[in-house]
């Protein structure tokens, strides 16, 4: 009796999910290149170093039967506790198959990605983002400019460590007659509030708290 059809203890067969089938495939079509492989709340999450995403993600676009032929997204995550500070994700998706699957990659700080836009053209844009918004470079990236922030903009705002004010405001200077770049200047600094309200201390009578009360 074959794996697909074995009897669980409570008589219902055991039938690998579409998930789970698939992993077995791209287990054997991967090797190597493979680290880890589980399924999450019905997506399939695997795992692989930074120099075998490229080979990894071709793989998977060209065969026959995985057919993830789609970037859906790719972005990170920033970790700053760890050694490996950023995780890089690539959403993909299998028409053929009607599956989604995430790939992850941990890369450290200053560590060079290889681009994947010879592998899928829709990683231009998310790529000039995560290099924007988390400072991670990408080797090979035909035009590896700034996507969201303005021109001369310091440092990367979804970095963990960024502050929330930012480095620079801008802002219109009517004696020079132009928008200007300077250093954030605060009128007032940051307060910490109690959240406690004002009126629960207050021992005096409002006029009309009588009527209210007798309502209650």
């Amino acid at each position: 009796m074959t794996e697909a059809t074995e009897t669980s203890e409570t008589g219902i067969a055991d039938v690998p999910s579409p998930q789970a089938l698939m992993i077995d495939h791209l287990r054997n079509l991967l090797g190597d290149m493979l680290e880890d492989a589980s399924v999450h709340q019905g997506q399939i999450v695997l795992r692989t170093g930074v120099t075998s995403i490229v080979a990894t993600l071709t793989a998977l676009r060209d065969d026959q039967h995985a057919a993830f032929n789609q970037m859906i997204d790719l972005t990170a995550v920033d970790y700053p506790e760890r050694p490996d500070r950023f995780e890089m994700v690539y959403v993909l998706l299998s028409m053929r198959n009607n599956m989604r699957m995430r790939v992850m990659v941990s890369v450290g700080e200053g560590q060079a990605v290889p681009s994947i836009t010879q592998v899928y053209s829709s990683a231009n844009w998310p790529e000039r983002e995560a290099w924007d918004m988390f400072g991670i470079f990408f080797a090979g990236h035909p035009d590896l400019r700034r996507l969201l922030t303005d021109y001369g903009f310091e440092g990367h705002p979804l970095r963990k460590d960024f502050p929330l004010t930012g480095h620079v405001e801008v802002r219109y200077d009517d004696t020079l007659r132009r928008v200007v770049n300077e250093p954030v200047s605060l009128v007032q600094e940051f307060r910490d509030f109690d959240f406690l309200s004002p009126w629960e201390g207050m021992q005096a009578n409002i006029p009309g708290d009588e009527k209210a009360s007798k309502d209650g």
